[in-house]
């Protein structure tokens, strides 16, 4: 299904806030693996265009430690 579609029909169905976000899970779990993969790079891509105005060629690899 397709996000728009799938907007449209929670409208319609007006499903509820705390639902939301399990139908949000079951609809990318559903996805094939590729679909996913795109969408997060994708995603990735619009944010650092949006944000540095270009894609850097590499990303630095940012690991945050904090004591328990």
């Amino acid at each position: 299904m397709e996000p728009k579609v799938r907007k449209m029909a929670m409208v319609v169905n007006r499903v509820k806030m705390e639902d939301e976000d399990e139908l949000d899970v079951l609809f990318w779990l559903n996805q094939p693996v590729l679909a996913r993969l795109e969408t997060v790079v994708s995603l990735r891509k619009n944010y650092f265009t949006w944000l540095n105005g270009s894609f850097p060629d590499k990303i630095v690899k940012a690991v945050n430690r904090r004591k328990l």
